[in-house]
């Protein structure tokens, strides 16, 4: 029997691109002999993190549709054929079984590709509301698994978001320590960890600024991720500084801030999402105020379910701190609840379902 030969497509954005590289790992680690390799633009984080992970990318041109009417409108159908015939030119080279789909601008033109060559995709959609291409290329993949359970596409299955193993494995308990050693942290201390994601979330550290003598009486300690160039700073200009509150601008690593935590405040970005369910992290989501609402939702399950608590951006204030998070960090028994309510949601297997359903289609 030859070894299957895999075409992933998906990028421009870490939430592309991460669950990507951990469907393609899982697939190299059941069957070494796989042949394995991506499909990017030149405009995403695929051109950097894919030939890092030690895979093959292969390029088409970028083709997003303009969300207003345009000059760039007129363009669109020439543009889209061409990415369609660079795809398919690809595809015919590497010889690819199986194309499997992550979703990004990139997608829609390698599912027309596949389809009209006979090479079967598998799908997999990240967010609660499901992006144009992967809504065109699930009406005829072979699979479709989806991160979230109400995910509106047809014949979809709920497999959960494929993420790396340090995440997925991650003994919290066994970890907690030496994680919270690594990033200057008490061992023992209650630990709230509070991000806004690698940009960081101006109102966010605005308002834990403005509660941070109120956070810091319940004994719990503060590690802060406030976002390149958002460094929070105190009336003379100084970096905000007090006894048991850490800033940092950025973390490489997020694996240790879910070890050491014993509550987190973040966005609410599918993977952040469905990451904090897989460890079993008590959250506080604090959706992105803009966009069409898909943080709001991607979070609703998990909320509804008692593992996390929700809250609107501009409601996010001292007085709501000192209202929700301040008793949970007093008191360890509700985080406890949360803490398994959270992990009662968790699926860390989303890679290895993903992986297994491309190499079943592929053979």
């Amino acid at each position: 029997m030859t070894a299957p030969t895999v075409v992933l497509a998906g990028g421009g954005t870490a939430g592309h691109v991460s669950p990507m590289l951990a469907i393609a790992d899982a697939i190299t680690g059941i069957d070494s002999a796989a042949r394995v390799s991506m499909i990017g633009t030149a405009a995403g984080l695929e051109t950097r993190l894919v030939p890092q992970a030690g895979f093959e990318l292969d390029l088409i041109d970028k083709v997003p549709m303009p969300r207003r009417p345009s000059r760039d409108l007129l363009h669109l159908p020439a543009r889209f054929r061409t990415a369609v015939r660079e795809a398919a030119d690809i595809l015919r080279r590497r010889r690819a079984d199986v194309v499997i789909g992550v979703g990004g601008y990139v997608c829609a033109p390698v599912y027309l590709a596949a389809k009209r060559l006979g090479i079967p995709t598998v799908i997999h959609e990240a967010n609660t509301r499901p992006g144009l291409a992967n809504r065109l290329g699930a009406r005829t993949a072979a699979f479709v698994g989806t991160a979230f359970e109400d995910t509106p596409l047809k014949g979809a299955q709920w497999v959960g978001m494929p993420m790396s193993t340090e995440i997925s494995q991650l003994d919290r308990s066994a970890a907690r320590a030496s994680a919270r050693e690594e990033l200057g942290l008490d061992p023992g201390r209650t630990t709230l960890v509070i991000t806004g994601g690698s940009t960081g979330a101006l109102n966010l550290n605005r308002a834990v600024a403005a509660a941070l003598t109120d956070l810091l009486e319940t004994d719990a300690q503060i590690l802060h991720l406030t976002g390149r160039d958002k460094r929070v700073t105190d009336s003379a200009g100084e970096p905000l500084a007090a006894a048991g509150y850490h800033q940092r601008d950025y973390l490489d690593g997020m694996h240790l801030a879910y070890a050491a935590a014993d509550l987190m405040v973040a966005r609410s970005g599918a993977a952040t999402v469905c990451e904090v369910a897989a460890v079993g992290l008590p959250a506080v989501f604090v959706p992105l105020p803009v966009g069409n609402g898909e943080q709001e939702l991607n979070a609703r399950g998990h909320v509804d379910a008692g593992g996390a608590l929700l809250v609107k951006d501009e409601h996010f204030t001292r007085d709501w701190i000192s209202r929700n998070i301040v008793p949970l960090l007093r008191e360890p028994r509700l985080l406890q609840t949360m803490q398994q309510l959270s992990a009662d949601r968790g699926i860390t297997d989303a890679d290895q379902r993903m992986a297994r359903a491309a190499l079943k289609v592929s053979a």
